[in-house]
């Protein structure tokens, strides 16, 4: 019987320690896929971020590095421009990604630095307990909103995609979503398609991905999945947000 379903070669045989319904562990199992099919495994560095992903380094065996708090997008510019060859990435959520780590990622954004971010987006911080982070939506309650997040004192939702789509240095932004299977598989293409962009010497590119928080959103996890459909997706629409690269892939 031919096997057409395995774990990745460069996924380790570890049991993830993300809370159940989370969506951390699929795009690190489409991390895992995109670099064995594209055979760029010698290439890749990771750059991981604070937050629940910390240890992603568990999981990928590829090489990985651990940035300060915000600071992924600077690391890997050093990465990149020492070693121009390799394919790097970030990982990094929306706390780190968009709250502390603006001023970086907008800056390295700007300068189309040849790196790939992979943004998870759950609209919370989910490794410190449930509190507000730039991307949590409005009326959203967390553990310092417990009354939900009110535009007259936190302010709107940050759409850092449509934000770095802006810049002149930036060739490929696409936002997704892993709560369903037609979602995980264009998850996939659009992380392929980022790390393209690296291999054809192009500028920034981001991959946006929704994904569940069922414990810090106090759901179960076929709501929480439904709820990016219901909720997110109003906030953070799907789709190309920007794309310069010249490569239409079909569908």
């Amino acid at each position: 019987m031919r096997k057409v379903y395995g774990r990745p070669r460069f996924l380790k045989k570890r049991s993830f320690h993300y809370c159940a319904g989370c969506g951390h562990s699929i795009v690190h199992r489409l991390l895992a896929e995109v670099i064995e099919e594209m055979g760029i495994h010698e290439r890749v560095v990771g750059v991981n971020s604070a937050g629940c992903s910390v240890f992603a380094y568990n999981y990928l065996d590829v090489d990985m590095a651990e940035a300060a708090h915000g600071r992924g997008a600077a690391v890997a510019t050093g990465m990149k421009r020492a070693y121009p060859e390799a394919v790097v990435f970030t990982y990094q959520g929306d706390g780190d990604l968009a709250a502390i780590g603006t001023a970086e990622t907008i800056h390295a954004a700007n300068r189309g630095e040849k790196i790939s971010a992979i943004f998870i987006n759950n609209a919370i911080y989910g490794m410190t307990g449930g509190q507000m982070a730039p991307t949590t939506l409005v009326s959203m309650r967390t553990t310092t909103t417990p009354f939900g997040r009110d535009v007259m004192l936190e302010g709107h939702p940050l759409k850092i995609s449509e934000m770095l789509a802006l810049l002149d240095g930036v060739v490929y932004i696409e936002r997704t979503a892993v709560n369903s299977p037609a979602g995980i598989r264009k998850t996939k293409k659009a992380i392929r398609k980022s790390f393209q962009t690296q291999l054809d010497g192009k500028g920034f590119s981001l991959v946006e991905i929704l994904s569940p928080c069922p414990v810090n959103w106090k759901m179960g996890v076929a709501e929480s999945w439904q709820w990016i459909d219901k909720e997110m997706t109003g906030v953070f629409p799907l789709g190309i947000i920007k794309d310069t690269t010249g490569n239409k892939d079909a569908d």
